[in-house]
C-alpha cells in the first residue's frame, strides 16, 4: 500500500491557498479557506482537511460557489446580526460569523450572529474553537441539503446537521464537542465501498430508507439514536435556515427545481464568562471539571477516559511536529490541480 505523503502544517497551508487563489478566490479568502482544512487536517479529521481542496475548486470551477462573493452585515439588535454569505465558501462566511459573533458579545456578554446561503460549511469546530480561543464559549449549529434519513419517512428527509461547542480552559485544551446528527458521515459509507467492508447495523440505508450494511446498496447515513438524531436535525434547520429566512428543508421537499440548489445555513453564539460571574472563576472551575473526569476510574476495555477534543488537541500537537499525512489518492488530485493551474508543490518529509 504507497505511503501517505507528510507536509509540515505551514507549507500545506500556503500550497492550498496558492491553488483555492488560483481557482478564483481572493488571496484573503484562499488563505481563510485553506486554514480551515488545514486544522481540521491537523486534527486527524481527514473528511474536512486538505482532501477538501480539490472538492472546493469543482465548486468554484462549476459557480456553486462564489469566489467574489459580497458579504452583507444585517442586525437590529446588538446582541444578534445575519451574514447574507452570498454564495461564499462556508469557511470565508464562517469565520466573519465567529468575528462578529467575539466582538458583539464582549460588550453585550452574549451573542448569536447567523449565516444565510453559504456553500458547505467545513470544520465547524474550527469556528467555535476560534470563539473558545478568544476565551468565549462558542456554540455552532449547520443546516443543509437533506441526504440522511428522518425516521418514519422513506428515503432521504433532513440533513447531517452538526453541532459543536468549544469551553476553553486554563491549564487544559479546550474542550470541543463537534459532531453530527448522523450515525456515521456520508464519506465513511464511501470509503466502506471502496474497501468492501460492511457498515455497521443501523449506521446506512438504501434509496427507499431500508436499513442495510452492505455498502454497495447504501446511499444514506441513518440519524444517530434515531428520532433522536433526525429531530436534532429539524431542530436546526429551524435555528439556522428558517431563523435566517432562508429556509432548505420545505423548499427542498416541494415541486420548485430551485429547491434542490446546494447552499447551507448556520448561527454560531459566542457567551462571554465575564458576563456571568468572571472568566478566571470560569476556567478554574473548568479545568477542575476536566481534571475530576480524567481522574475517574477507566473501564476495564478502555485505553482511557477523555474529553471531547482531548484527543484531536493531541494529535495535532503531534502533527506539527511530524508533518501532516497526506493519502495517496489525495495527494494525487492535488498534484494534479496543482500542474494544471501551475502552482509548485510544496515540500514533503521522507
Amino acid at each position: 500500500m504507497p505511503e501517505k505523503t507528510l507536509v509540515a502544517a505551514a507549507d500545506l497551508r500556503s500550497f492550498a491557498a496558492a491553488l483555492l487563489e488560483k481557482g478564483g478566490l481572493s488571496a484573503e479568502h484562499a488563505a481563510t479557506t485553506a486554514d480551515v482544512f488545514v486544522w481540521a487536517a491537523r486534527r486527524g479529521v481527514e473528511s474536512h482537511g486538505i482532501a477538501r481542496v480539490p472538492a472546493y475548486l469543482d465548486l468554484l470551477a462549476k459557480g456553486v460557489a462564489n469566489p467574489a462573493p459580497r458579504l452583507t452585515l444585517e442586525s437590529t439588535a446588538p446582541g444578534a446580526a445575519v451574514i447574507d454569505a452570498d454564495r461564499a465558501p462556508g469557511p470565508v462566511a464562517l469565520t466573519a460569523a465567529a468575528d462578529e459573533a467575539v466582538t458583539r458579545a464582549r460588550s453585550q456578554g452574549i451573542a448569536s450572529v447567523g449565516v444565510r446561503q453559504t456553500v458547505h460549511t467545513g470544520a465547524i469546530g474550527y469556528y467555535v474553537s476560534k470563539i473558545a480561543d478568544a476565551g468565549l464559549v462558542g456554540i455552532g449549529f449547520v443546516a443543509g441539503m437533506p441526504n440522511m434519513g428522518y425516521t418514519g419517512v422513506k428515503g432521504p428527509a433532513v440533513a447531517t446537521s452538526p453541532l459543536a461547542v468549544a469551553v476553553p480552559a486554563r491549564d487544559h485544551a479546550p474542550l470541543l464537542l463537534d459532531m453530527a446528527t448522523a450515525t456515521i458521515a456520508l464519506g465513511r459509507i464511501r470509503q466502506a465501498r471502496a474497501a468492501g467492508t460492511p457498515l455497521p447495523e443501523g449506521a446506512a440505508a438504501t434509496a427507499d430508507g431500508t436499513p442495510t450494511t452492505d455498502p454497495a446498496e447504501a446511499v444514506m447515513p441513518l440519524p444517530l439514536g434515531g428520532a433522536k438524531g433526525s429531530g436534532m436535525s429539524l431542530a436546526f434547520e429551524l435555528l439556522t435556515s428558517v431563523l435566517v429566512g432562508a429556509p432548505i428543508f420545505a423548499a427542498f421537499h416541494a415541486d420548485d427545481p430551485a429547491g434542490r440548489k446546494h447552499r447551507q445555513n448556520a448561527l454560531l453564539i459566542a457567551v462571554d464568562p465575564a458576563a456571568f460571574g468572571g472568566t478566571a472563576g470560569f476556567l478554574a472551575d473548568t479545568d477542575a471539571t476536566l481534571a475530576a473526569l480524567k481522574e475517574l476510574p477507566a473501564a476495564d476495555d478502555s485505553a482511557g477516559v477523555y474529553y471531547p477534543g482531548e484527543r484531536s488537541a493531541a494529535i495535532a500537537a503531534q502533527r506539527d511536529t511530524a508533518g501532516i499525512p497526506v493519502a495517496p489518492k489525495v495527494w494525487q488530485q492535488l498534484t494534479a490541480a496543482a500542474a494544471e493551474r501551475g502552482v509548485p508543490l510544496p515540500a514533503t518529509r521522507g
